[in-house]
């Protein structure tokens, strides 16, 4: 965080959903589907004509005579729309290979029938792996769900059964294989490879616009790291200790086995006149949906002088806060407090998304996780934040998933900081200094990445001698 004070904790319910509906995905490498051939199985574990939530669970079974990337196979579950303006909600609660490898979204028929309007499409990333012949995935116990938990029908879906409670073969869902639909039949007019299907409607058009920089400057002086619309932060305010300086010195450039990394040090005596704090942020607001990407390095112990300080280390978006409590604010944030702090007696990691908040007298309206166990050391982070959820992965594993009610309205600002909560956690006036170091940071506009796909695209990044694009436009 960058504009506001020190907090106390106050959240929302913790949704914890494994998968997530993605905005658009990276699209899949093309590969012939002679000889690929599968098998899709289907029961419920959700029987009723009614119920809270759908269950459609399967598996997959590789038929064909040569191996199967998942990430080449698509399913869809056809279904109709409990009403005209009904959103829905895809999750994941088990999965044989992990939840971390199935996504889901939806889409809308272009020929609707009494059974059918619309469709979830399941589809795997690269770590779903394969399928030798002969071989499934095993259980993936799905679910989806009105966005605003009304009860849905069933009775009246294409591809529901209620007396199919153990797994079998199941025509009623269709299954493609590098965009060739190899299995089942879909409702009337609506094959998956007919060129007017169109796209989850919650899609926007184009996308995929880049912004990465590797941090490859000399000095905080440096006119690059201006000119590539970067700021570091030299007003004053908060958040943090009462009186203390954002010291734009204390942003530095090192070298790290060939390799610069940004280093971030914030320093104190004990006191808010020598107290500094240390904040490195875009100069446009102009990132909303999409994947948010940064490589960064967390420190439990300062690099001299005593330990024990209620430090923050961060790589967060944020728009500014209108008027207390405007609904149209957004942060989203990983926060790492080694030593703890609001609260929490030891070391811990924050994933925090925000609707809105009111200073004085505080009052926050958010949602978050957290893992309380030391995060030393460098840790790949991603944020996907697309029309129906904001997805947190920490070191390529979910961390946390949070509501709709959460979604950016307005652009944001990408930022770094590093600063103290408050003086109490160790009253020394030992002189200490503390260090937040930051590899890469990456935004691709409007899609959803999967961690995986994440790190390919830096791969090749850097592998094309990139150090620093930015195509997004401004908002």
């Amino acid at each position: 965080m960058s504009t506001r004070p020190a907090r106390t904790r106050v959240a929302l319910a913790l949704t914890a959903l494994l998968g997530s509906a993605a905005l658009a995905t990276l699209p899949a490498t093309t590969a012939s589907a002679a000889g690929e051939k599968v098998a899709v199985q289907y029961r419920t574990s959700a029987s009723g004509a009614t119920a809270d939530q759908s269950e459609p669970w399967f598996k997959v079974r590789n038929t064909g005579s040569t191996t199967v990337q998942l990430s080449q196979v698509k399913i869809r579950y056809y279904f109709k729309a409990d009403s005209a303006n009904a959103t829905y909600r895809f999750a994941c609660s088990w999965a044989v290979r992990g939840c971390a490898g199935i996504t889901g979204t939806f889409g809308t028929l272009a020929h609707p029938t009494a059974t059918a309007d619309r469709y979830l499409e399941i589809g795997f990333t690269s770590a779903a792996g394969t399928l030798a012949p002969g071989a499934d995935t095993g259980d993936m116990q799905l679910r989806f769900y009105q966005s605003n938990w009304q009860t849905l029908r069933q009775s009246d879906d294409y591809s529901f059964s209620g007396t199919q409670t153990a797994y079998a073969d199941w025509t009623k869902v269709t299954a493609q294989v590098a965009g060739s639909t190899v299995w089942g039949t879909a409702p009337e007019g609506n094959d998956p490879t007919d060129p007017t299907d169109p796209t989850d409607p919650t899609d926007p058009p184009g996308g995929g616009q880049t912004l990465f920089d590797d941090f490859s400057y000399t000095t905080h002086t440096d006119p690059a790291l201006s000119a590539h619309g970067w700021s570091v932060r030299s007003n004053s305010g908060g958040p943090g200790v009462p009186g203390a300086t954002w010291d734009p010195s204390k942003v530095t450039f090192v070298n790290q086995s060939g390799n610069t990394v940004m280093n971030m040090e914030t320093s104190t005596a004990g006191t808010g006149g020598s107290t500094r704090h240390t904040e490195v942020l875009t100069q446009a607001p102009k990132f909303k949906n999409g994947t948010y990407a940064a490589r960064v390095k967390f420190s439990d112990a300062p690099k001299s002088g005593p330990d024990g300080d209620h430090i923050v280390q961060t790589f967060f978006t944020i728009n500014d806060l209108k008027a207390p409590m405007a609904d149209d604010y957004a942060e989203y944030d990983f926060e790492y407090l080694p030593n703890g702090g609001w609260g929490e007696p030891a070391n811990i990691l924050y994933t925090t998304s925000w609707e809105t908040y009111n200073p004085d007298p505080w009052q926050a309206v958010n949602q978050h996780s957290e893992s309380r166990t030391s995060f030393a050391g460098w840790h790949d982070l991603v944020v996907t934040i697309d029309n129906n959820a904001i997805t947190y992965y920490v070191d390529g594993q979910h961390f946390g998933t949070h509501d709709a009610a959460y979604l950016p309205e307005r652009p944001m600002s990408i930022n770094f900081n590093q600063w103290l909560i408050d003086l109490n956690g160790q009253t020394s006036t030992t002189p200490r200094a503390y260090d937040q170091q930051v590899d890469y940071v990456l935004h691709v506009k409007d899609q959803v990445l999967t961690p995986a796909q994440v790190s390919a695209k830096i791969s090749a990044l850097r592998s094309a001698g990139t150090s620093f694009v930015d195509e997004v436009p401004a908002s």
